[in-house]
């Protein structure tokens, strides 16, 4: 059957056309993606603004509409941390549906994460063991670990790579005082919880997900996308490490032109720099592994899971 995903992101708004049947991988039909910036798109008051509900309502009504044009039967839309948060999530939701007939739900941060997690563990396979999922989004940080298809420890941070450059480094760069109370910050938050991945055992298999991972460790050296999905792609912690000095002394153009790096995300970057360290670092990995598939497919394969059930 052909499916629709709706994934409205801190980030980005993005619809994946998929092809998909119990027992085989979802295969890309179609894609279609809108840079929303919702997690910038708040007012003092952690609303929506008026601009964001507008680019919002406009990318899902596209949406829709190249989702019929494509034959989805079925189209499952979601929001994040961005929505999620927001002071006035209803009647931005309700706007949209009022516009556009589209019903979002709204995902929770230990959803993201579980979600995620069962979309890598399907890629990687029972191989891989005790699995670490770690996935920096515009609004939020998930983790996740387990030794099954469900994680044992599930767990969403505001951490996310847009919402600390819009609070960090909105003004250009934070002086080196403001750059040690932000690591320290970020540090703190993560190692809060620590303990509930880290007491059941060390990791086999430690990987990330998702744009902000993919574009950190094609800056350190990891093939381009146009090498295809199944060439393995690693974010060394030293690579990067060494790579943070560098990146806070470049403009956001030149960070532009980095390879892995878009233009609508380079702001970002460095704020991202700060949370993939920080994980790395706290839970002593030496490297990730970057797993092409995330939170959309976690929701694609779930989905099928149920009409397998029901069917």
């Amino acid at each position: 059957m052909r499916l629709g995903v709706l994934d409205i992101g801190s980030n980005t708004g993005h619809l994946l056309v998929v092809d998909a049947h119990g027992g085989a991988a979802p295969m890309p039909a179609s894609s279609y993606k809108e840079p929303l910036r919702l997690a910038e798109h708040l007012d003092p008051e952690g609303a929506v603004t008026p601009a964001g509900v507008s680019a919002l309502t406009e990318f899902v009504g596209d949406a829709l509409a190249l989702a019929e044009d494509k034959g989805c039967e079925e189209i499952y839309a979601f929001a994040t941390s961005a929505v999620r948060e927001s002071s006035n999530a209803d009647a931005v939701l309700e706007h949209v549906h009022e516009h556009t007939g589209a019903r979002i739900a709204v995902l929770a941060g230990e959803d993201e994460a579980r979600l995620t997690f069962l979309a890598v563990r399907r890629w990687f396979g029972w191989s891989s063991g005790r699995l670490g999922v770690f996935d920096i989004g515009g609004g939020s940080l998930e983790v996740a670990a387990g030794a099954e298809e469900a994680p044992d420890v599930a767990w969403s941070l505001p951490l996310g790579a847009a919402r600390l450059a819009r609070t960090h480094f909105a003004t250009g760069r934070p002086d080196d005082e403001q750059l040690r109370a932000l690591r320290r910050s970020i540090r703190a938050d993560i190692a809060r919880d620590a303990g509930s991945l880290l007491r059941s055992g060390p990791l086999d298999h430690a990987v990330a997900t998702s744009k902000t991972f993919r574009s950190l460790a094609r800056i350190c050296g990891a093939a381009p996308s146009s090498e295809g999905l199944f060439v393995r792609r690693m974010l060394p912690a030293s690579a990067l490490e060494s790579w943070i000095p560098k990146l806070l002394e470049m403009t956001r153009a030149e960070i532009a032109q980095l390879p892995g790096v878009s233009q609508d995300r380079a702001h970002q970057v460095v704020a991202g720099a700060f949370v993939a360290t920080a994980v790395m670092d706290i839970f002593d990995l030496a490297e990730l592994e970057i797993c092409p598939w995330a939170l959309r497919e976690g929701v694609i394969l779930e989905r099928l899971d149920k009409l397998s059930v029901l069917g």
